[in-house]
């Protein structure tokens, strides 16, 4: 009964874990991070038309893009680059950032079709200091990728990132 009651304390005074606690020194030039990744499906396509009104007929019109040189629907550029950057963020690097600083260097590289599944592959381009004490500076290059291994979007982000 006692190392039942001392495993109980135990638990009971352990800290909760979460997602990681990352400031800027966690990530340093060269770094490759990978995220996890997403199918996408036809409920993608419906729902960042409705969001942003982009109500083109490749992204929602079957008949249509039949007719197109991809024979079928394809994602949103603005949606896959959205996905890319939501999809870096669950690694856990980016729950100190303050201010995202920006995009550069976007190219839709190839078509994304609805059932094929993307995931992100980064590296650190820069990873520096800035003038204040409390924040540092990433700058990522993304490469959107899906299954077959092949890159659909690339893109540079940065970040302000908190400083311990």
């Amino acid at each position: 009964m006692q190392d039942y009651d001392d495993e109980i304390t135990r638990v009971a005074t352990q800290a909760p874990k979460g997602r990681p606690d990352h400031y800027w020194d966690a990530l340093t030039e060269g770094d490759r991070i990978h995220s996890p990744g997403i199918t996408v499906s036809e409920a993608h396509l419906v729902q960042w038309a409705g969001l942003t009104g982009d109500w083109v007929s490749l992204h929602l019109d079957a008949e249509y893009a039949a007719k197109t040189q991809f024979g079928q629907r394809i994602g949103h550029g603005p949606l896959t680059l959205s996905v890319g950057l939501g999809l870096l963020t669950q690694t856990g690097y980016f729950t100190n950032v303050t201010a995202w600083l920006g995009l550069d260097e976007v190219r839709a590289v190839q078509p994304v079709f609805i059932g094929d599944t993307i995931h992100v592959e980064a590296t650190v381009r820069t990873a520096r200091a800035t003038k204040r004490p409390d924040a540092g500076i990433w700058t990522l290059d993304y490469t959107v990728v899906k299954q077959d291994g092949s890159a659909v979007m690339t893109f540079t982000s940065s970040f302000m990132i908190k400083r311990r």
